[in-house]
Parts: C-alpha cells; sequence; structure tokens
C-alpha cells in the first residue's frame, strides 16, 4: 500500500474507498464496458516509466501479423469474403514479463494485493490470477510509425492498460459496440463488414498519457489505428486470468515474443 502511494495519483483516485470510488467506477464498467480513468498514475512515476520504456525498447520482439476478427483459423465452412474470414494486420513491438526489472512501479502495481482487490472489485470476481508463464503478465507494447493494431475481439473477457507514452499523431484508440455478445452466443456480421469497409462510425479516445483503461475486449470490436508520428505509442498491459495457472499457448509466444520461455 505505501508504494503504491508513491504510484498512483490517490488524491484523483482513492482505489480504496470502497463506498464511493469503486462504487462508482464499477457501476461506469458495467454500464459503458469501458472504464477510463486519467492521471491513474502519478507525474513522478509516469516519468520513469517512460524512461524504462525507452531504455527496454531496444529488448522488443516485434512481430506482423495477418488475422481475422476473431482471431481464429479460417472457418472453411463461411466464404472467403465472411467478415469473419477477411484478414486484418497488426504489428507491433513486444516486451515480456521477463525482461520488466525487479524495481519497476509496474510490478509494484501488478503484485499489490490492493490493486488486485480494486480491480476484483470492478469486475465482481471473487479473484484475478497472473499468468504462470514468465512472459504473459506484463508487457510493454511498441507501436512505431505506421504500425497499427488490426479490428479484433479480444481472447480474454477483460483487459488493463497503461498508456506510458501517445504518438503524436494517429495511435488512436476505436471500439464498436452491438457487434457480438458473448454470453449470448451472438455475432452481428453484417456490422462488422460494415466496419471492415470503413461504413460504420467507430467511438473514438485518444487515450493520455498516465490513464489506466479497464475494456471487455471480447465484446467489442476495436483496433489501434496506424501511428503517423515518429514519436511512438507506448502501452502497457498488466494481463490477468479468472483460473489459477494458465499459460500462453506455445504458438501465441512465438507470436508475440519469438520464445516460449
Amino acid at each position: 500500500m505505501n508504494d503504491l502511494q508513491d504510484i498512483i495519483d490517490f488524491k484523483l483516485h482513492p482505489i480504496g474507498d470502497w463506498n464511493y470510488y469503486v462504487k462508482r467506477c464499477r457501476s461506469e464498467l458495467q454500464k459503458n464496458s469501458i472504464l477510463i480513468l486519467k492521471n491513474f498514475l502519478a507525474e513522478e512515476p509516469l516519468v520513469n516509466l517512460q524512461r524504462e520504456a525507452q531504455a527496454l525498447h531496444d529488448k522488443a520482439f516485434y512481430c506482423s501479423q495477418n488475422h481475422n476478427v476473431l482471431l481464429a483459423k479460417k472457418n472453411t465452412q463461411l466464404g472467403d469474403k465472411h467478415p469473419c474470414n477477411i484478414e486484418v494486420v497488426s504489428d507491433k513491438g513486444c516486451v515480456p514479463h521477463d525482461l520488466i526489472p525487479e524495481n519497476s512501479s509496474l510490478r509494484i502495481i501488478y503484485n499489490s494485493p490492493f490493486f488486485k482487490n480494486f480491480i476484483q472489485s470492478l469486475l465482481s470476481v471473487e479473484k484475478i490470477y497472473p499468468y504462470a508463464d514468465t512472459l504473459s503478465s506484463i508487457n510493454y507494447n511498441y507501436y512505431e510509425k505506421h504500425q497499427q493494431l488490426g479490428w479484433h475481439f479480444d481472447k480474454a473477457s477483460f483487459a488493463i492498460t497503461l498508456m506510458i507514452q501517445s504518438s503524436a499523431s494517429g495511435g488512436n484508440f476505436q471500439y464498436v459496440v452491438d457487434a457480438r455478445n458473448v454470453e449470448k452466443n451472438t455475432l452481428n456480421a453484417q456490422l462488422i463488414d460494415s466496419v471492415l469497409q470503413n461504413k460504420h462510425p467507430a467511438k473514438e479516445l485518444r487515450i493520455e498519457e498516465g490513464t489506466l483503461v479497464l475494456f471487455y475486449g471480447s465484446n467489442y470490436l476495436h483496433r489501434v489505428t496506424p501511428v503517423t508520428s515518429n514519436k511512438h505509442r507506448v502501452l502497457v498491459t498488466l494481463n490477468y486470468n479468472l483460473q489459477k495457472n494458465i499459460e500462453l499457448s506455445e504458438n501465441a509466444s512465438l507470436t508475440f515474443f519469438g520464445r516460449t520461455r
């Protein structure tokens, strides 16, 4: 708790205030499926993490992949032009968990029972767990000029991110509601097709540095637009699971990190 108070701006974000602040955040997440907490990181820790990201940049593994919106193999029962078979491009660099310094503020946040209690309360779950492998729990993600994250639904039910460095232009987060409902097992193929053809307006967020975002990405189609500036975009993902002992698959590890251990 004491370490967290030096990292998180508790005046703006009193994450231990269960009677008001946490309830308000939970209500906003339930209503909008996204929670945006600006200036979540205090000023000095943010600057330190920007320096840390810069120091780790040359260790990032860069990958470019074609994928469909479901992040799944082609469905041969559907036509090539079906929106769930159309391929988009994602390319970025990634620094895995085992390269994050032991004294990093990211590790303090991620491992803090106080922070995990906050996230569990927002999600209305009893427990969240780290990844069992050494690569997947905390990741730095780097988007350089022309790089992007293509339209997709997340495999995980929720995503937690911290914006460390915003690009000067491009690199915006876009999302579309009503494209899928995992709980009801419904998918709006016509809407997805319209989005992929740029015929349907997407909600767009310009996320500021130091912002924490919690997002239900399995239901909402989303992407990061191509970065158009020389100043690259740096985003941290804090990855938890709802079950114990979950490891990223060997294929996914090779794709995103270039190694399995």
